[in-house]
């Protein structure tokens, strides 16, 4: 039996205007809960407190997914705050923990 699989390009920030991540995953839920948790205090969202799930895309193939990170990897700071801001201006919080959401 086939299932449909999604991929998702994510931001996420200390807080408003904070540092920021960006990541590509098969699994959003998991990979939040995992940044929420710092388990590797040595990793970029560990060391600088970036815990908010602020922004994210969703993908039908692994490939876009990936694509759309490396490009807005290449993007100013700036850039990626109007990225986040045209759909999130406050930065809330978009991860509430319930598996029930609706991505």
């Amino acid at each position: 039996m086939l299932t449909e699989r999604s991929f998702y390009f994510y931001i996420m920030a200390s807080h408003k205007n904070g540092s920021l991540y960006s990541g590509m995953t098969n699994d959003l839920i998991r990979r939040v809960q995992e940044h929420k948790q710092g388990l590797n205090s040595k990793s970029h969202t560990a060391r600088y407190n970036i815990k908010r799930l602020v922004y994210f895309e969703v993908f039908n193939t692994a490939e876009d997914a990936i694509n759309r990170e490396k490009f807005v990897k290449k993007l100013t700071r700036a850039r990626r705050v109007k990225l986040i801001e045209t759909d999130n201006p406050d930065w809330r919080e978009l991860f509430k923990g319930d598996e029930t959401i609706p991505w």
